[in-house]
């Protein structure tokens, strides 16, 4: 069964660290940082999805745009636990995946 694309896609996950990953391949100050060529976005998958599904996903999203996708790295975040009003309760866990993109590519509006 083939999965739709927006269903492996969740969202795009938008933290203070995902902003820094996009920002690497304009950072200037550290020689080691100043060789991230390749822009990063972090992105909300299925908690199915694997990685050559999530990179035809995005290929496909984006095909106006013309994107290849390097490489994905995948992070599966547990629950936490979080005392709410004395009871102790879960947050929901969730899976990730890091983009990196090919030099030159973008996901930003131009």
């Amino acid at each position: 069964m083939k999965k739709n694309p927006y269903q492996i896609i969740r969202s795009k996950y938008v933290t203070e660290k995902s902003q820094i990953l996009e920002g690497l391949k304009e950072c200037e100050s550290n020689r080691s940082v100043r060789r991230c060529e390749s822009p990063k976005y972090v992105f909300l998958v299925h908690p199915d999805a694997k990685k050559p599904e999530i990179a035809s996903a995005l290929e496909e999203i984006y095909k106006e745009r013309g994107i290849r996708v390097k490489a994905v790295n995948v992070v599966n975040v547990k629950p936490k636990k979080r005392r709410v009003r004395g009871r102790q309760r879960y947050t929901s866990g969730f899976r990730k995946a890091i983009v990196t993109l090919e030099k030159g590519d973008t996901l930003e509006n131009l």
